[in-house]
């Protein structure tokens, strides 16, 4: 039985991206800085339209349940 290798093979090609960020590279540098070939703000942009954010959920359901029991 043929031994299997534990490193993951590396895909060819460039990952899918939605089509309003189409065009973005992200890379990390030697020192772990993020470089990026887009605006930060317009990947945030994106980000705050179409991504629910957790931690506000979270807390607007505990305030919730904070009023109810008052």
């Amino acid at each position: 039985m043929a031994k299997k290798s534990d490193k993951p093979s590396k895909k060819q090609g460039k990952p899918r991206v939605h089509k309003d960020l189409s065009g973005l590279e992200i890379s990390i540098n030697q020192f772990g800085e993020i470089k990026s070939n887009m605006d930060i703000e317009k990947v945030n942009e994106f980000l705050d339209k179409n991504v629910e954010d957790k931690k506000l959920t979270e807390r607007e359901e505990t305030l919730k349940k904070e009023k109810k029991k008052k």
